[in-house]
């Protein structure tokens, strides 16, 4: 559904309404495109306290150039901030440069581990979450800022290039750690997935159509799965993107059994994607309600999830990537089942993250979307659909392909030491961390 809002904003008569009325002024985000893959300008390179991080090379293959004078985007090396002296030396560097960041640009702030032998360092680092969220809210003109936190860069490049790139344009006021760990660079950084085979469920419309295609787009063979009364959809995008449709019940028993048998020769990507909504206040709210949501939602996640990694069926290198929400974050009122069960991805990513990467080779990491233009967003009530738009640092709301592109960086085969991460497509909504 087109933001009519968001368009009024960049003619002449409404960024003068807007401004004299204090109203938010959304700037229409710079999004990936094959005509223009990277962003536009330099990259100033800055750093604050003594760091060791070789970012050259990383750097380079950005697409940008380096320079100084209006960047399209800032990387701040604070991975040597280990005290208040050194911590004002990240004031000193983006205080003369943030206000020159072109708009859609990116500012990213590198941080290292917290060292829990050394609480002046580790005082200094967690320092750098506030900053960073801090000057998210209030940057403006589309511009993105996120943290990472690393000890290797090389094993962060695939994060990097995200966070750098256009394809991360409504992920704002993150801090994702990269561990450290060797990592297998694609022959084709363009086409990071080809040879490899990628499973979506719910993926015959909304957001799992769009993970799917930008999964195609990198190279992988498709498998779009949906329940069998969406078949013929699941059959038109799969036809579309050269991939096989999987009609099936993701709340079958005997799911993962069948996804199996389906793939012989096994998996490389498993979205988790699938999910419904039953919304009422729980004084309202019957059983069934809450066991539809729960079952859909959080039941066929684990369920599947076992079933494929005890049988094999991803391989080693393989990646899990499920689909939260917000509102598993921060909650939402008519929600308590939703919520409750997109908080469970949460906490399925994090305990099982750790063995499944000690076991399986297999990464697990979850992606969390705010207010996302969809079917069913622009079926809310006008008022309540402009406020999910506008409570955001970005003032607007997100398209499926943002939560697709996150999710495809997530599933890079390059993306092996990030696990455990809970990453919100929200352009940093005011609600919730």
């Amino acid at each position: 559904m087109a933001d009519r809002y968001l368009n009024f904003t960049a003619t002449a008569p409404g960024r003068f309404l807007t401004r004299r009325l204090g109203l938010p002024q959304p700037a229409e985000l710079r999004r990936w495109s094959p005509e223009r893959p990277a962003l536009d300008g330099a990259l100033l390179h800055l750093t604050a306290g003594s760091s060791a991080l070789d970012l050259a090379p990383v750097l380079t293959r950005t697409g940008l150039r380096p320079g100084g004078a209006d960047p399209a985007a800032v990387v701040l090396d604070a991975t040597g901030v280990r005290d208040l002296d050194t911590l004002a030396e990240v004031h000193a560097a983006l205080r003369p440069v943030v206000r020159s960041v072109a708009t859609s640009g990116r500012v990213l702030v590198l941080g290292a581990p917290l060292d829990p032998a050394d609480h002046h360092q580790s005082a200094a680092q967690q320092a750098l979450d506030g900053f960073t969220r801090s000057l998210g809210k209030e940057i403006g003109r589309g511009r993105t800022v996120n943290l990472v936190r690393l000890t290797d860069a090389a094993a962060a490049e695939s994060t990097l290039r995200f966070l750098l790139s256009p394809k991360s344009a409504y992920v704002s006021g993150q801090v994702v750690e990269v561990g450290a760990g060797e990592v297998a660079a694609p022959a084709d950084w363009d086409r990071p997935l080809a040879g490899r085979t990628a499973l979506v469920t719910g993926a015959a419309r909304g957001i799992g159509e769009a993970v799917a295609g930008v999964l195609a787009r990198d190279g992988a063979h498709v498998v779009v799965l949906d329940v069998p009364a969406a078949e013929a959809d699941a059959h038109r995008v799969a036809e579309r993107l050269g991939g096989t449709a999987l009609a099936l019940d993701i709340t079958a028993a005997d799911a993962g059994e069948r996804i199996a048998a389906a793939l012989p020769d096994g998996l490389d990507v498993l979205i988790h994607n699938a999910g419904v909504t039953r919304d009422r206040r729980l004084a309202n709210m019957p059983a069934e309600r809450w066991s539809q949501v729960l079952e859909v939602n959080l039941g066929s996640v684990l369920r599947t999830t076992d079933a494929l990694l005890a049988k094999g069926a991803l391989r080693s290198g393989g990646r899990i990537v499920a689909i939260s929400s917000i509102a598993g974050l921060a909650g939402n009122a008519g929600q308590t089942n939703y919520g409750a069960s997109k908080a469970g991805v949460v906490g399925l990513v994090r305990s099982l993250a750790p063995r499944a990467l000690a076991e399986h080779g297999v990464t697990v990491n979850a992606v969390a979307p705010g207010f996302v233009e969809t079917r069913m967003t622009a079926a809310i009530p006008l008022f309540i659909r402009e406020a999910g738009r506008r409570m955001n640092s970005l003032a607007q709301g997100g398209q499926p392909v943002d939560v697709a592109e996150t999710t495809a960086w997530l599933a890079h085969p390059a993306s092996g030491t990030v696990g455990g991460q809970v990453v919100r497509v929200c352009g940093q909504s005011l609600l919730g961390a």
